[in-house]
């Protein structure tokens, strides 16, 4: 297996702030718990993002040279409507 260069992480992560790597953590991980094809799962996926994104102090998401979103407020947003949609995913969901 071919080890990543830590030089390309270190760029990207120097370029975004901490909710941008955190969106592209949230991605890899919906494709990620897709493959369990289980509810549950990615509901609980979404409530813990969503925890991350509305705690994470806001000094985190000062916009950077590549960030994907303007303000604090979109993240901490991103955050709490992911807190709210997922609970009632999560009762609705059989398995």
């Amino acid at each position: 297996m071919l080890p990543i260069p830590l030089q390309l992480i270190d760029g990207f992560l120097l370029k975004v702030n901490f909710g941008d790597a955190l969106i592209v953590g949230f991605v890899l991980g919906l494709f990620a718990v897709a493959t369990q094809r289980s509810r549950k799962l990615l509901t609980l996926h979404l409530i813990a993002f969503g925890a991350l994104f509305l705690l994470a102090p806001g000094s985190m998401y000062e916009p950077a040279e590549l960030s994907l979103l303007s303000g604090i407020l979109q993240y901490k947003m991103i955050g709490l409507v992911l807190l709210v949609v997922s609970p009632v995913l999560y009762t609705t969901a059989q398995k």
